[in-house]
């Protein structure tokens, strides 16, 4: 029980060093966090007077307080009018303001200022039931539950899903955004830190839901060119018949690299074609793509 017991606080304390989207490791969950911190001080000057004149009010008012004046012909206060409207307007324009502001600095398809000097890497994803496909298109690749990225580069999404509507979602990455089926979606984000991130769907989508979750291994440039370039001719293929497989309904699934995809694949899948099948050979061992790509 003792050693229950301490695995249970380890686990409990190493948890805790993850805040999700208070612990942000790009610009754009940066930014977010900076406006939910706005937002919640911005709030917070009206609840804490408001609590602290409640208990004001009640102190001051009580029974046995003979210097409280008693007015019980008292009805109106253009004073206290002003008070209590003109706070409340200004809370929600500052708030307005701020919403309206970030909506448009921090439009998932807006490019992100890193990709004017870094080109971004390309990854297409498509929510399945229960599991998310990532696409590489430049590296020939794909994996599943498994989102390995440069650190210091930007990430340009494409989106979209095989089923029902899902919500892609890294909280230490930012941003939000659904997979719609027949539809595709564009999201940039990135992330200036190396490590692992928790990435999951935060739309329920039936039974397997609760097993929709996937790893973001964040690695050095050079580390990332090395995994992308191991991985090409490793594994199967993501033909028409491997994603036939691949799309039937399935929970908690391991991740699964392929070295070689369908040509258009996401493009079949967003129009519901059958995709390419079976893979041209060429594909199996592409050529190294240049340094830095």
């Amino acid at each position: 029980m003792k050693r229950i017991a301490i695995a249970a606080a380890v686990s409990f304390l190493t948890a805790s060093c993850n805040r999700g989207i208070l612990d942000p490791v790009g610009p754009v969950a940066a930014q977010e966090k900076q406006i939910l911190i706005n937002s919640t001080a911005i709030m917070l000057a009206i609840i804490i007077p408001t609590m602290v004149a409640t208990v004001a009010f009640a102190w001051w008012f009580r029974r046995g307080n003979t210097k409280a004046t008693y007015r019980p012909d008292w009805e109106y206060s253009g004073a206290i009018e002003m008070v209590v409207w003109a706070i409340p307007a200004l809370t929600i324009m500052l708030l307005g303001g701020i919403t309206w502001i970030a909506s448009h600095d921090l439009d998932p398809a807006k490019p992100l200022p890193a990709m004017a000097k870094v080109k971004p890497l390309n990854v297409e994803v498509v929510s399945l039931d229960w599991k998310w496909l990532f696409i590489y298109p430049d590296q020939g690749i794909a994996t599943v539950n498994q989102l390995v990225i440069p650190a210091g580069t930007p990430v340009s999404f494409k989106l979209t899903s095989a089923t029902v509507w899902n919500s892609f979602f890294v909280p230490q990455m930012g941003s939000m955004i659904y997979t719609m089926p027949r539809m595709s979606t564009r999201l940039n984000l990135q992330a200036d830190k190396t490590g692992e991130f928790g990435g999951l769907s935060a739309h329920f989508s039936g039974d397997g839901f609760p097993g929709m979750q996937f790893k973001v291994q964040s690695l050095p440039p050079d580390q990332f060119a090395m995994w992308a370039q191991g991985s090409r001719g490793q594994g199967g293929a993501l033909d028409a018949k491997a994603y036939a497989e691949l799309s039937k309904p399935s929970s908690y699934v391991k991740p699964i690299t392929y070295g070689a995809v369908a040509p258009g694949l996401y493009d079949a899948i967003v129009a519901g074609r059958e995709p390419a099948n079976p893979v041209p050979p060429q594909l199996h061992n592409p050529p190294a793509p240049p340094a830095g790509a």
